[in-house]
């Protein structure tokens, strides 16, 4: 059966089956906005961000893809409606999306650390509607507060980039001035974020990029070396990111096992990408000898974005957008961040 033709104003996009070949569907408007639930509210979205977990969860990667539903976890709007009960939120409010919900009742949630809820199971693009669409519909414990001045396509990624590097390298990494940061991937969102946060925190920091035109960009985000490595082996690339205290990964397999022999002794390593599917080897007897670290992080909470807002009101971040594109391209978005090398991230403008 042949395609439906796309409305002449698309309202949002979803995924009809796993699988990157598949094409997102593009739908009109309801007739009639749909009423917030009890604890919910209701967004009209100012701009998305297309982040790189987007392709995992099209792709069927993560077995809670709940279809047909909205991709997209980035995302910045105005409160437009809020359902019973809802006490965080009121109309004109503008917020952010988190990954997802808290319970509130969990042991997680009871010693604050609200992202790792062991309850919840709101999360955007996976198995509720996310943020492809000109409106979402959001439990109001997966938002936080976003100030009015900030421009929307910043806002969109802020807390999968910022938020994100944040909790790897300060909250959960415990970063101290002085120490050496290895990040890979750097000309990423997370990448870029992570670079700047370092550098500002005090930390010497080695960027790893796959190509040269990335350097100049990360030496003005304050990278003190930015080393260009193609085949993933950093350690036997350049002596600059040998003895690392601490590595923002933002690649994944490709770049593991390498990343760990970059650490010292008692060195850690904060993981966040996850670029392909193939599994991670890891020699145990490193990991003992030489008493390193491997953490996840899990998402940014409103914590951690009060943290990140209240740095970059002091002193702005810089927020690197490759483009941005209207909500009716997101297939084209998707294409180019597939095709690798963006500086920063792709940004969706209903």
């Amino acid at each position: 059966m042949a395609e439906p033709p796309p409305p002449a104003e698309v309202h949002a996009l979803t995924i009809e089956a796993p699988g990157l070949d598949t094409p997102l569907r593009a739908h009109p408007a309801p007739a009639t906005p749909p009423a917030p639930r009890r604890g919910q509210v209701r967004l009209r979205l100012e701009a998305a961000g297309v982040c790189h977990r987007d392709l995992i969860d099209r792709a069927g990667r993560i077995p809670w893809l709940s279809p047909p539903v909205v991709p997209g976890h980035e995302g910045v709007g105005v409160v437009e409606a809020v359902g019973e009960g809802v006490s965080r939120w009121s109309v004109g409010d503008r917020v952010g999306t988190l990954h997802r919900d808290a319970c509130g009742a969990c042991a997680s949630c009871l010693a604050g650390r609200p992202s790792l809820c062991e309850a919840a199971a709101h999360i955007f693009g996976l198995t509720a509607d996310g943020t492809y669409s000109r409106s979402l519909l959001a439990p109001e414990s997966a938002l936080y507060a976003v100030p009015e001045g900030l421009p929307a396509a910043e806002a969109a990624v802020l807390h999968c980039t910022f938020g994100t590097a944040w909790r790897s390298l300060v909250t959960v990494g415990g970063l101290r001035a002085g120490e050496q940061v290895l990040v890979t991937g750097a000309n990423g969102g997370v990448g870029v974020a992570g670079v700047q946060i370092a550098a500002r925190l005090g930390a010497r920091v080695v960027a790893q990029v796959r190509s040269e035109r990335h350097v100049g960009l990360l030496r003005d985000l304050g990278a003190h070396e930015v080393i260009v490595v193609r085949d993933g082996r950093i350690h036997a690339a350049s002596a600059a990111a040998l003895g690392s205290d601490l590595a923002l990964d933002c690649v994944g397999a490709p770049v593991f096992a390498s990343v760990l022999r970059c650490l010292r002794v008692g060195g850690r390593v904060a993981v966040v990408g996850n670029v392909t599917e193939e599994r991670v080897p890891v020699n145990l007897g490193q990991l003992i000898v030489m008493g390193l670290r491997v953490l996840g992080a899990g998402g940014a909470d409103a914590a951690d974005m009060a943290a990140v807002l209240a740095e970059h009101a002091r002193s702005p971040f810089r927020v690197p957008l490759h483009a941005t594109l209207p909500l009716a391209e997101a297939e084209a978005a998707q294409a180019r961040l597939r095709e690798g090398g963006v500086q920063g991230r792709i940004v969706l403008l209903p």
